[in-house]
Protein backbone atom coordinates (compact mmCIF):
# COMPACT_ATOMS: atom_id res chain seq x y z
CA UNK A 1 0.00 0.00 0.00
CA UNK A 2 1.41 3.20 -0.74
CA UNK A 3 0.97 6.52 1.36
CA UNK A 4 -2.27 7.98 0.23
CA UNK A 5 -3.79 4.37 0.24
CA UNK A 6 -2.72 3.76 4.42
CA UNK A 7 -3.94 7.68 5.28
CA UNK A 8 -7.37 7.10 3.88
CA UNK A 9 -7.87 3.23 5.40
CA UNK A 10 -6.51 5.54 8.59
CA UNK A 11 -9.51 7.96 8.16
CA UNK A 12 -11.78 5.24 7.20
CA UNK A 13 -11.18 3.07 10.33
CA UNK A 14 -10.92 6.22 12.72
CA UNK A 15 -15.08 7.56 11.33
CA UNK A 16 -15.64 3.53 11.90
CA UNK A 17 -14.33 3.26 15.83
CA UNK A 18 -16.33 7.26 16.04
CA UNK A 19 -19.30 5.18 14.91
CA UNK A 20 -19.13 2.13 16.93
CA UNK A 21 -18.38 4.29 20.21
CA UNK A 22 -21.80 5.93 19.74
CA UNK A 23 -22.93 3.12 19.36
CA UNK A 24 -21.55 1.26 22.47
CA UNK A 25 -23.19 4.17 24.62
CA UNK A 26 -26.64 4.00 23.43
CA UNK A 27 -25.99 0.07 24.28
CA UNK A 28 -24.56 0.99 27.66
CA UNK A 29 -28.04 2.93 28.33
CA UNK A 30 -30.04 -0.10 27.52
CA UNK A 31 -27.84 -1.93 29.49
CA UNK A 32 -27.05 -4.36 25.90
CA UNK A 33 -24.64 -6.88 25.30
CA UNK A 34 -21.61 -4.80 25.11
CA UNK A 35 -18.75 -7.63 24.37
CA UNK A 36 -19.47 -7.92 20.07
CA UNK A 37 -18.74 -3.47 20.00
CA UNK A 38 -16.24 -3.80 22.34
CA UNK A 39 -14.18 -6.38 20.29
CA UNK A 40 -14.61 -4.60 16.87
CA UNK A 41 -13.09 -1.50 18.62
CA UNK A 42 -9.84 -3.65 20.04
CA UNK A 43 -9.86 -4.79 16.39
CA UNK A 44 -9.71 -1.19 14.57
CA UNK A 45 -7.17 -0.17 17.48
CA UNK A 46 -5.17 -3.14 16.35
CA UNK A 47 -5.54 -1.81 12.76
CA UNK A 48 -4.78 1.16 13.31
CA UNK A 49 -1.26 0.94 14.99
CA UNK A 50 -0.60 -1.66 12.04
CA UNK A 51 -1.24 1.11 9.75
CA UNK A 52 0.36 3.83 11.57
CA UNK A 53 3.41 1.55 11.74
CA UNK A 54 3.49 1.18 7.99
CA UNK A 55 3.42 4.46 8.18
CA UNK A 56 5.92 5.59 10.19
CA UNK A 57 7.86 2.74 7.80
CA UNK A 58 7.57 4.89 4.26
CA UNK A 59 9.38 7.68 6.28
Amino acid sequence: MNRKEIEYKIEDLKADYVRLQHDLEKLEFVKGNLSPLEKQLADIEKELSNLNKQLDELD
